[in-house]
């Protein structure tokens, strides 16, 4: 069974060729019957009736041998339409599988190109069409893809490395700052209120930090060469919630963890720990007072996921889609939000993506937010199975 889609280049493509191989088709068999019924017959060749005849016998003879010869013709005519109508419809079936034939392979390098382009985002615009055949406008449509793909590629690379470069570059002048602040306050006699400032400027400095830390890190997810190494998700959400324990306990949060084993995945160490670390801080930082955080990691098909759960009040699903956003935040309301550098679930995002995985948010419906993230899972080794 034939399928198409309405209003494809496919579908119009099998209508023409079909239309034009009836019409052809068509204006055969009307031509061909034209001529088989457009002659006239005549009565056989036969000897001269003899003089000594009867004229109204021979007459009648003749009449005879016409009618005879009507009737094969008006038979032979309705043979020769049937037929006609027979073969018009066998043709108007092949016209149609000629037709879609056709125009499938007509259409074959466009669908080619397209499926190309779908596999082509920005983790991967080193990738091209490379087309190949005769030069004609297919060819030429696939090289302007791989062209526009060459400068996009050139435009993120350009960004990215500025990114990096400049979170370096401010380092120095960043560390400068800091020194001399430090070296200001520790003078005798210094005035309690250049105490307090020097105490603003360096949390201000902290920040600032944090946020060059934060492009770096994006900048090394999105672009650099990650590792291969085999992590185990369950112990970096352990070592992650350990190393924060002095801030849980000063909001007196209740903490429940069910890290399951087997949560094998494959990427960069560093990289991965600083992922999981986000998601922690995030729970810790953004959570109520005697609140609550739950920390899972399990195996479901062939993902590993790390799924973090906190409480609190209610939130919009519209506004926490914009939270994986780089300086989206729920508003300044939202406990420690004036803290933070707007770039923790960005950053999530960004090491997820490069490592083949996703980040999903969750707005939960009796209050707080679900955070899961999703990763390639790795088989153990048969020779360190227990």
């Amino acid at each position: 069974m034939i399928r198409l889609r309405n209003g494809t280049v496919g579908l119009r493509f099998t209508i023409l060729y079909a239309g034009v191989f009836l019409l052809s088709g068509i204006g055969l068999l009307a031509l061909t019957f034209l001529l088989a019924g457009g002659g006239s017959s005549s009565a056989p060749a036969g000897g001269r009736p003899s003089a000594d005849g009867d004229p109204d016998g021979i007459h009648q003879q003749v009449r005879h041998l016409r009618e005879q010869l009507a009737e094969v013709n008006a038979q032979h005519s309705r043979q020769l339409l049937i037929g006609s109508l027979l073969a018009l419809t066998v043709m108007a079936v092949v016209s149609v599988l000629a037709g879609r034939v056709l125009a499938r392979r007509v259409l074959r390098p466009l669908r080619v190109i397209t499926a190309a382009t779908r596999r082509i985002s920005a983790d991967n615009l080193d990738q091209r069409l490379a087309v190949s055949g005769p030069v004609d406008e297919v060819k030429d449509l696939a090289d302007t893809i791989d062209g526009l793909l060459e400068r996009l590629e050139a435009s993120f690379a350009a960004q990215r490395r500025f990114v990096a470069n400049a979170s370096h570059e401010l380092r120095t002048p960043l560390a400068t700052m800091r020194a001399s602040l430090d070296v200001a306050v520790a003078k005798p006699g210094v005035a309690p209120q250049t105490l307090a400032l020097g105490d603003r400027l360096r949390t201000q400095l902290d920040r600032v930090d944090q946020l060059l830390d934060g492009f770096l890190v994006l900048a090394r997810a999105q672009h650099g060469t990650l590792g291969a190494a085999e992590v185990d998700v369950a112990r970096l959400a352990a070592q992650a919630v350990s190393d924060r324990g002095a801030g849980i306990a000063a909001k007196r949060l209740s903490v429940t963890e069910d890290l399951r084993t087997g949560t094998l995945t494959r990427g960069d160490t560093a990289l991965l720990f600083r992922m999981v670390e986000n998601v922690v801080d995030n729970a810790v930082a953004h959570n109520e007072e005697d609140g609550w955080i739950q920390v899972e990691t399990f195996r479901e098909g062939a993902e590993v996921r790390l799924v973090v759960q906190t409480g609190g009040r209610v939130l919009d699903q519209r506004d926490v889609d914009r939270l994986a956003r780089p300086f989206e935040r729920l508003g300044a309301d939202r406990t420690g939000s004036e803290n933070g550098s707007g770039l923790g679930l960005s950053i999530v995002a960004a090491i997820a993506a490069a490592h083949g995985g996703r980040l999903e948010l969750l707005a939960r419906p009796g209050g707080g937010l679900r955070v899961s993230i999703a990763l390639p899972y790795v088989p153990v080794p048969a020779e360190v199975r227990p």
